[in-house]
């Protein structure tokens, strides 16, 4: 129907009956939060299927990330990351009081430029950690980055939110770096309404993250300081429901993609380049335009003709008034051009043909009246 409204995404269910038979169990039980059975069995289904044994579920991305940087030792100590994310990453660092420092981002994957990120280390000397963001499911240049750690002794810690059932060079991009964090948010690819897991690298890890998630508590014992960054039963029941999905998700995600690639005019956009040697998950679309206004204009068309696509990620972090001086002394020309005029159009599993026929016939008529043009 052509006044059906189409949003930048739509949020994957499961049949009633599939998540059904973990809430009776729950209902059985009345067990809901605490590291129940359904929060383990997740945990273990989700660490053989990423390939990463010492997984730790969580309330949500971002109390993921301060995990991480809290675990890492870099509570309080500077830290580089990109400003072309979303704000979560940033605000996870300041909660843990740690110090950002920008750095620039590649125009070709959008993901943190190492080459911005060695500049910061120069100006920086105390620059105690990093967190790269592997964006829109895109990865970052791990090896380049990696090395850069190696060379100055520096924790990497990714924000991979948006990687989940994408890998590179065969290994899932969750198992990057020393360590990684990934969303379970409704919006993404894999959810579980709300939550997010924490993957380390060794059980000693894993186990400081257990005590920290649960204000330090192992049942009566009470060991070391923390906070509720617990995943409830429901939560956890949701994503068992949808976990078996993952692969047609994946692929009708692909051909949604493949349908926008064939079919949006040609000469008004260009798109991110995806890293070579990635198994890309389709976890969005976006387009990159000539200028904001170019921008503005073309969400008008398409609200007009009621589909609403997303300013991800705007504006560029440089810009929040509440940053310390650090997070400005590398310039980010790349990322400051690029947040204004990026938008990611609609994309879910369950997208229909004639829904992105409707999308892109509206985008046609939009450039045929703007004259619009990309700039890379």
């Amino acid at each position: 129907m052509k006044n059906q409204q189409i949003f930048v995404t739509k949020s994957f269910m499961p049949a009633k009956e599939e998540f059904s038979k973990y809430i009776d169990g729950i209902f059985g039980s009345r067990n809901l939060t605490n590291q129940g059975e359904l929060v383990r069995t997740l945990e273990a289904r989700l660490a053989a299927y990423l390939g990463t044994p010492h997984l730790l579920s969580c309330g949500n991305g971002t109390l993921g990330l301060m995990m991480g940087l809290r675990l890492a030792g870099l509570s309080g100590k500077k830290v580089v990351t990109t400003p072309f994310t979303y704000v979560a990453t940033l605000s996870a660092i300041m909660w843990e009081g740690c110090i950002p420092v920008f750095a620039d981002i590649d125009p070709e994957t959008l993901c943190l430029s190492p080459e911005s990120f060695r500049k910061c280390l120069k100006l920086h000397p105390d620059i105690a950690g990093v967190v790269p963001v592997h964006v829109f499911g895109n990865a970052c240049d791990v090896q380049s980055i990696e090395a850069i750690c190696r060379e100055y002794g520096i924790v990497c810690l990714y924000d991979a939110a948006h990687t989940f059932g994408a890998s590179y060079q065969g290994r899932s991009l969750l198992a990057y770096g020393d360590y990684a964090v990934c969303s379970f948010h409704a919006t993404k690819l894999f959810h579980a309404v709300e939550g997010g897991c924490l993957i380390t690298h060794s059980e000693q890890d894993k186990h400081r993250a257990t005590l920290l998630r649960a204000f330090g508590h192992l049942g009566d014992d009470h060991y070391s300081l923390g906070f509720n960054a617990k995943l409830s039963e429901l939560h956890a029941a949701m994503g068992l429901a949808i976990l078996p999905h993952i692969s047609m998700l994946i692929e009708a995600r692909r051909k949604a993609c493949a349908y926008y690639d064939a079919h949006l005019p040609p000469g008004i956009y260009v798109r991110p380049k995806l890293r070579e040697g990635l198994t890309y998950n389709y976890a969005y679309y976006p387009i990159i335009l000539e200028d904001e206004k170019t921008l503005l204009s073309l969400m008008q068309c398409l609200a007009e003709a009621h589909i609403f696509p997303r300013r991800y990620f705007y504006p560029s972090l440089t810009t929040l008034p509440y940053l310390p001086d650090s997070a400005r002394t590398t310039p980010c020309p790349v990322a400051d051009s690029i947040a204004p005029r990026i938008l990611c159009l609609p994309l879910s599993a369950e997208i229909t043909e004639e829904e992105l026929a409707r999308i892109t016939d509206a985008i046609r008529r939009c450039a045929s009246t703007t004259n619009t043009r990309p700039r890379g």
